[in-house]
């Protein structure tokens, strides 16, 4: 946008965002700011915050509007059991991390497929990021393991006898009959690694034991679980440093 400026005004929503290009001068929390390039933005629910392009230079961004409802179970499972809303105190920050996973998240859910544990997987990274920031992250993810680690080795058997199906992490937390936050947190603790991160770990093992047997990349997908084959090759290539049909002309040479 150039000429067009936002009337003071406030979202219930966590607002974060990023500004891609030119200059975004606002208002919050009593005070001016102006987010250049690469900066990020985030207003907490309910603060009030105007915005409008500050330079010459047409103003490009992008936003995500969270409901705290759906960061609530994330911020207790990093260590944020309070009832209030956890604020920031600036809406204003050079963050490379955090910019890169909002920019992972707009991709990701402008794109007509993606996975519900991929989606979720951005948003927990995201919550942790807002967690840290506040302050107030566990880091060391111990709280006292009140159920057996049968529970926990029942989710794992969970996720591998559906890994072709977009399942959530709630489906997850079901299955070993505790409540999402604290499913995620005794994970943890227990095995080194988030369940989300579980899950994409044994879809790219699922899908390696299918390329080695010779099947095409494109049934490849719908069987280890990816939303499609472009999904599958990005995931892949993370892992392995090629794609899954560079994997598979490997495997023939």
């Amino acid at each position: 946008m150039s000429d067009f400026s936002y009337a003071k005004h406030a979202h219930e929503e966590y607002s974060i965002g990023v500004t891609l290009k030119g200059r975004q001068d606002f208002f919050c929390q009593k005070a001016f700011h102006k987010s250049p390039s690469g900066g990020v933005l985030l207003f907490n629910p309910e603060d009030v915050h105007d915005g409008h392009s500050g330079g010459s230079e047409n103003l490009e961004y992008v936003m995500l509007y969270i409901h705290p409802n759906e960061l609530k179970p994330l911020f207790q499972a990093l260590g944020y059991g309070k009832d209030t809303t956890l604020r920031l105190d600036s809406p204003l920050m050079d963050d490379a991390v955090l910019r890169h996973q909002i920019l992972s998240m707009h991709q990701l859910v402008s794109e007509p497929n993606h996975s519900t544990i991929e989606f979720e997987s951005g948003l927990f990274h995201i919550a942790q990021s807002l967690v840290a920031k506040a302050g107030k992250l566990d880091q060391e993810y111990s709280p006292p393991l009140s159920r057996k680690d049968s529970l926990l080795t029942r989710a794992k058997d969970f996720i591998i006898g559906h890994i072709d199906q977009d399942i959530s992490i709630d489906d997850v937390a079901n299955a070993a009959t505790m409540s999402k936050y604290h499913f995620i947190r005794l994970f943890h603790r227990q095995f080194g690694i988030t369940p989300h991160q579980y899950v994409l770990n044994c879809r790219i093992n699922a899908a390696r034991k299918y390329l080695e047997s010779g099947l095409p990349s494109s049934h490849v997908a719908q069987l280890s679980g990816f939303a499609d084959n472009s999904h599958l090759n990005r995931h892949f290539k993370r892992t392995f440093g090629m794609t899954p049909k560079q994997y598979q002309l490997q495997l023939c040479s």
